[in-house]
């Protein structure tokens, strides 16, 4: 496994012609310190605080899509994946908005894109860490496009973009993935990897060195897993807010919305409760 040889840019409002040619060629790009430490200890008390909503009246789906859990080294249970956060706080539904991640946009030239709260799984907040009890470790293999193939569409171009919340160097493990993926055909995307069940590194992976506030942007036909921390407890914490920047037709989720087939084979390896996915309209928004 190598260290990647790639460049991390500065945001300065505005995707500039040299960042876009980067972007296209490899298909993932790194904006350092796109957000402030003040920010970053902001959000982290922003998704503590869903967190704690969504245990207390024990939700286990929003808007149709499963909530993931486990308890960390002192068996306490906390939510591993929290899909659609920001309909639960005012503060991410704000910075969904901010001018900043709308110029993020142009990286889809030429199709138009849109900031997806309240489509597919809208915000995600991941949560990766280290312990015998964690259901969440790691990610392997996949790519973000056949999601778009089991809700009856055909594969639209689409952003991942990740706003991390914890310092990740490269040798604790985190974010891989196989630059230039993104130009494959068809076969490629949908059989290269066995989606979510291979973990093994690829001799031409990459990682990164990332820091609490950067921004990482990948093309939603990239190749990417998430590497397991070799660290246990505290040092194997990762935290990053996942915003989805689509195309094509406008499909908004509720709290009557279906749990995805591809949700519903993961749940399944998962603990056997019963998911509930009832609205709580008071919590909606703080």
């Amino acid at each position: 496994m190598k260290k990647a040889a790639h460049a991390a840019f500065r945001f300065e409002g505005t995707i500039t012609p040299a960042q876009q040619q980067y972007f296209n060629k490899h298909g993932i790009i790194q904006f350092r310190n796109f957000v402030d430490k003040a920010t970053v200890a902001r959000f982290i008390r922003e998704t503590e605080q869903v967190q704690d909503q969504l245990l207390r009246y024990d939700i286990r789906k929003v808007n149709g899509i499963p909530l993931k859990f486990g308890h960390d080294d002192e068996g306490r249970p906390f939510i591993q994946r929290i899909a659609f956060a920001s309909q639960y706080s005012t503060v991410l539904s704000n910075f969904l908005k901010d001018k900043r991640l709308d110029a993020l946009k142009t990286l889809l030239q030429p199709y138009d894109g849109r900031i997806s709260e309240n489509e597919k799984d809208g915000l995600v907040v991941n949560h990766y860490l280290n312990t015998a009890s964690s259901e969440f470790k790691q990610l392997g293999w996949h790519t973000d496009s056949p999601r778009d193939l089991f809700l009856g569409s055909r594969i639209m171009p689409m952003l991942n973009v990740g706003l991390h919340l914890d310092d990740c160097p490269y040798a604790h493990g985190g974010l891989r993935v196989l630059p230039g993926t993104h130009h494959q055909g068809l076969f490629r995307l949908l059989f290269r990897k066995k989606y979510f069940i291979d973990h093994q590194p690829d001799k031409k992976e990459v990682g990164f060195d990332i820091e609490a506030g950067d921004l990482t942007i990948h093309d939603g036909r990239l190749w990417h897993r998430v590497q397991q921390s070799p660290f246990t407890g505290e040092k194997s914490r990762r935290r990053v807010m996942y915003i989805p920047v689509i195309t094509g037709a406008y499909q908004p989720k509720h709290a009557g919305s279906p749990t995805p087939f591809y949700h519903r084979l993961a749940q399944l390896k998962l603990r056997p409760a019963t998911a509930k996915n009832t609205p709580v309209p008071e919590l909606h928004v703080r």
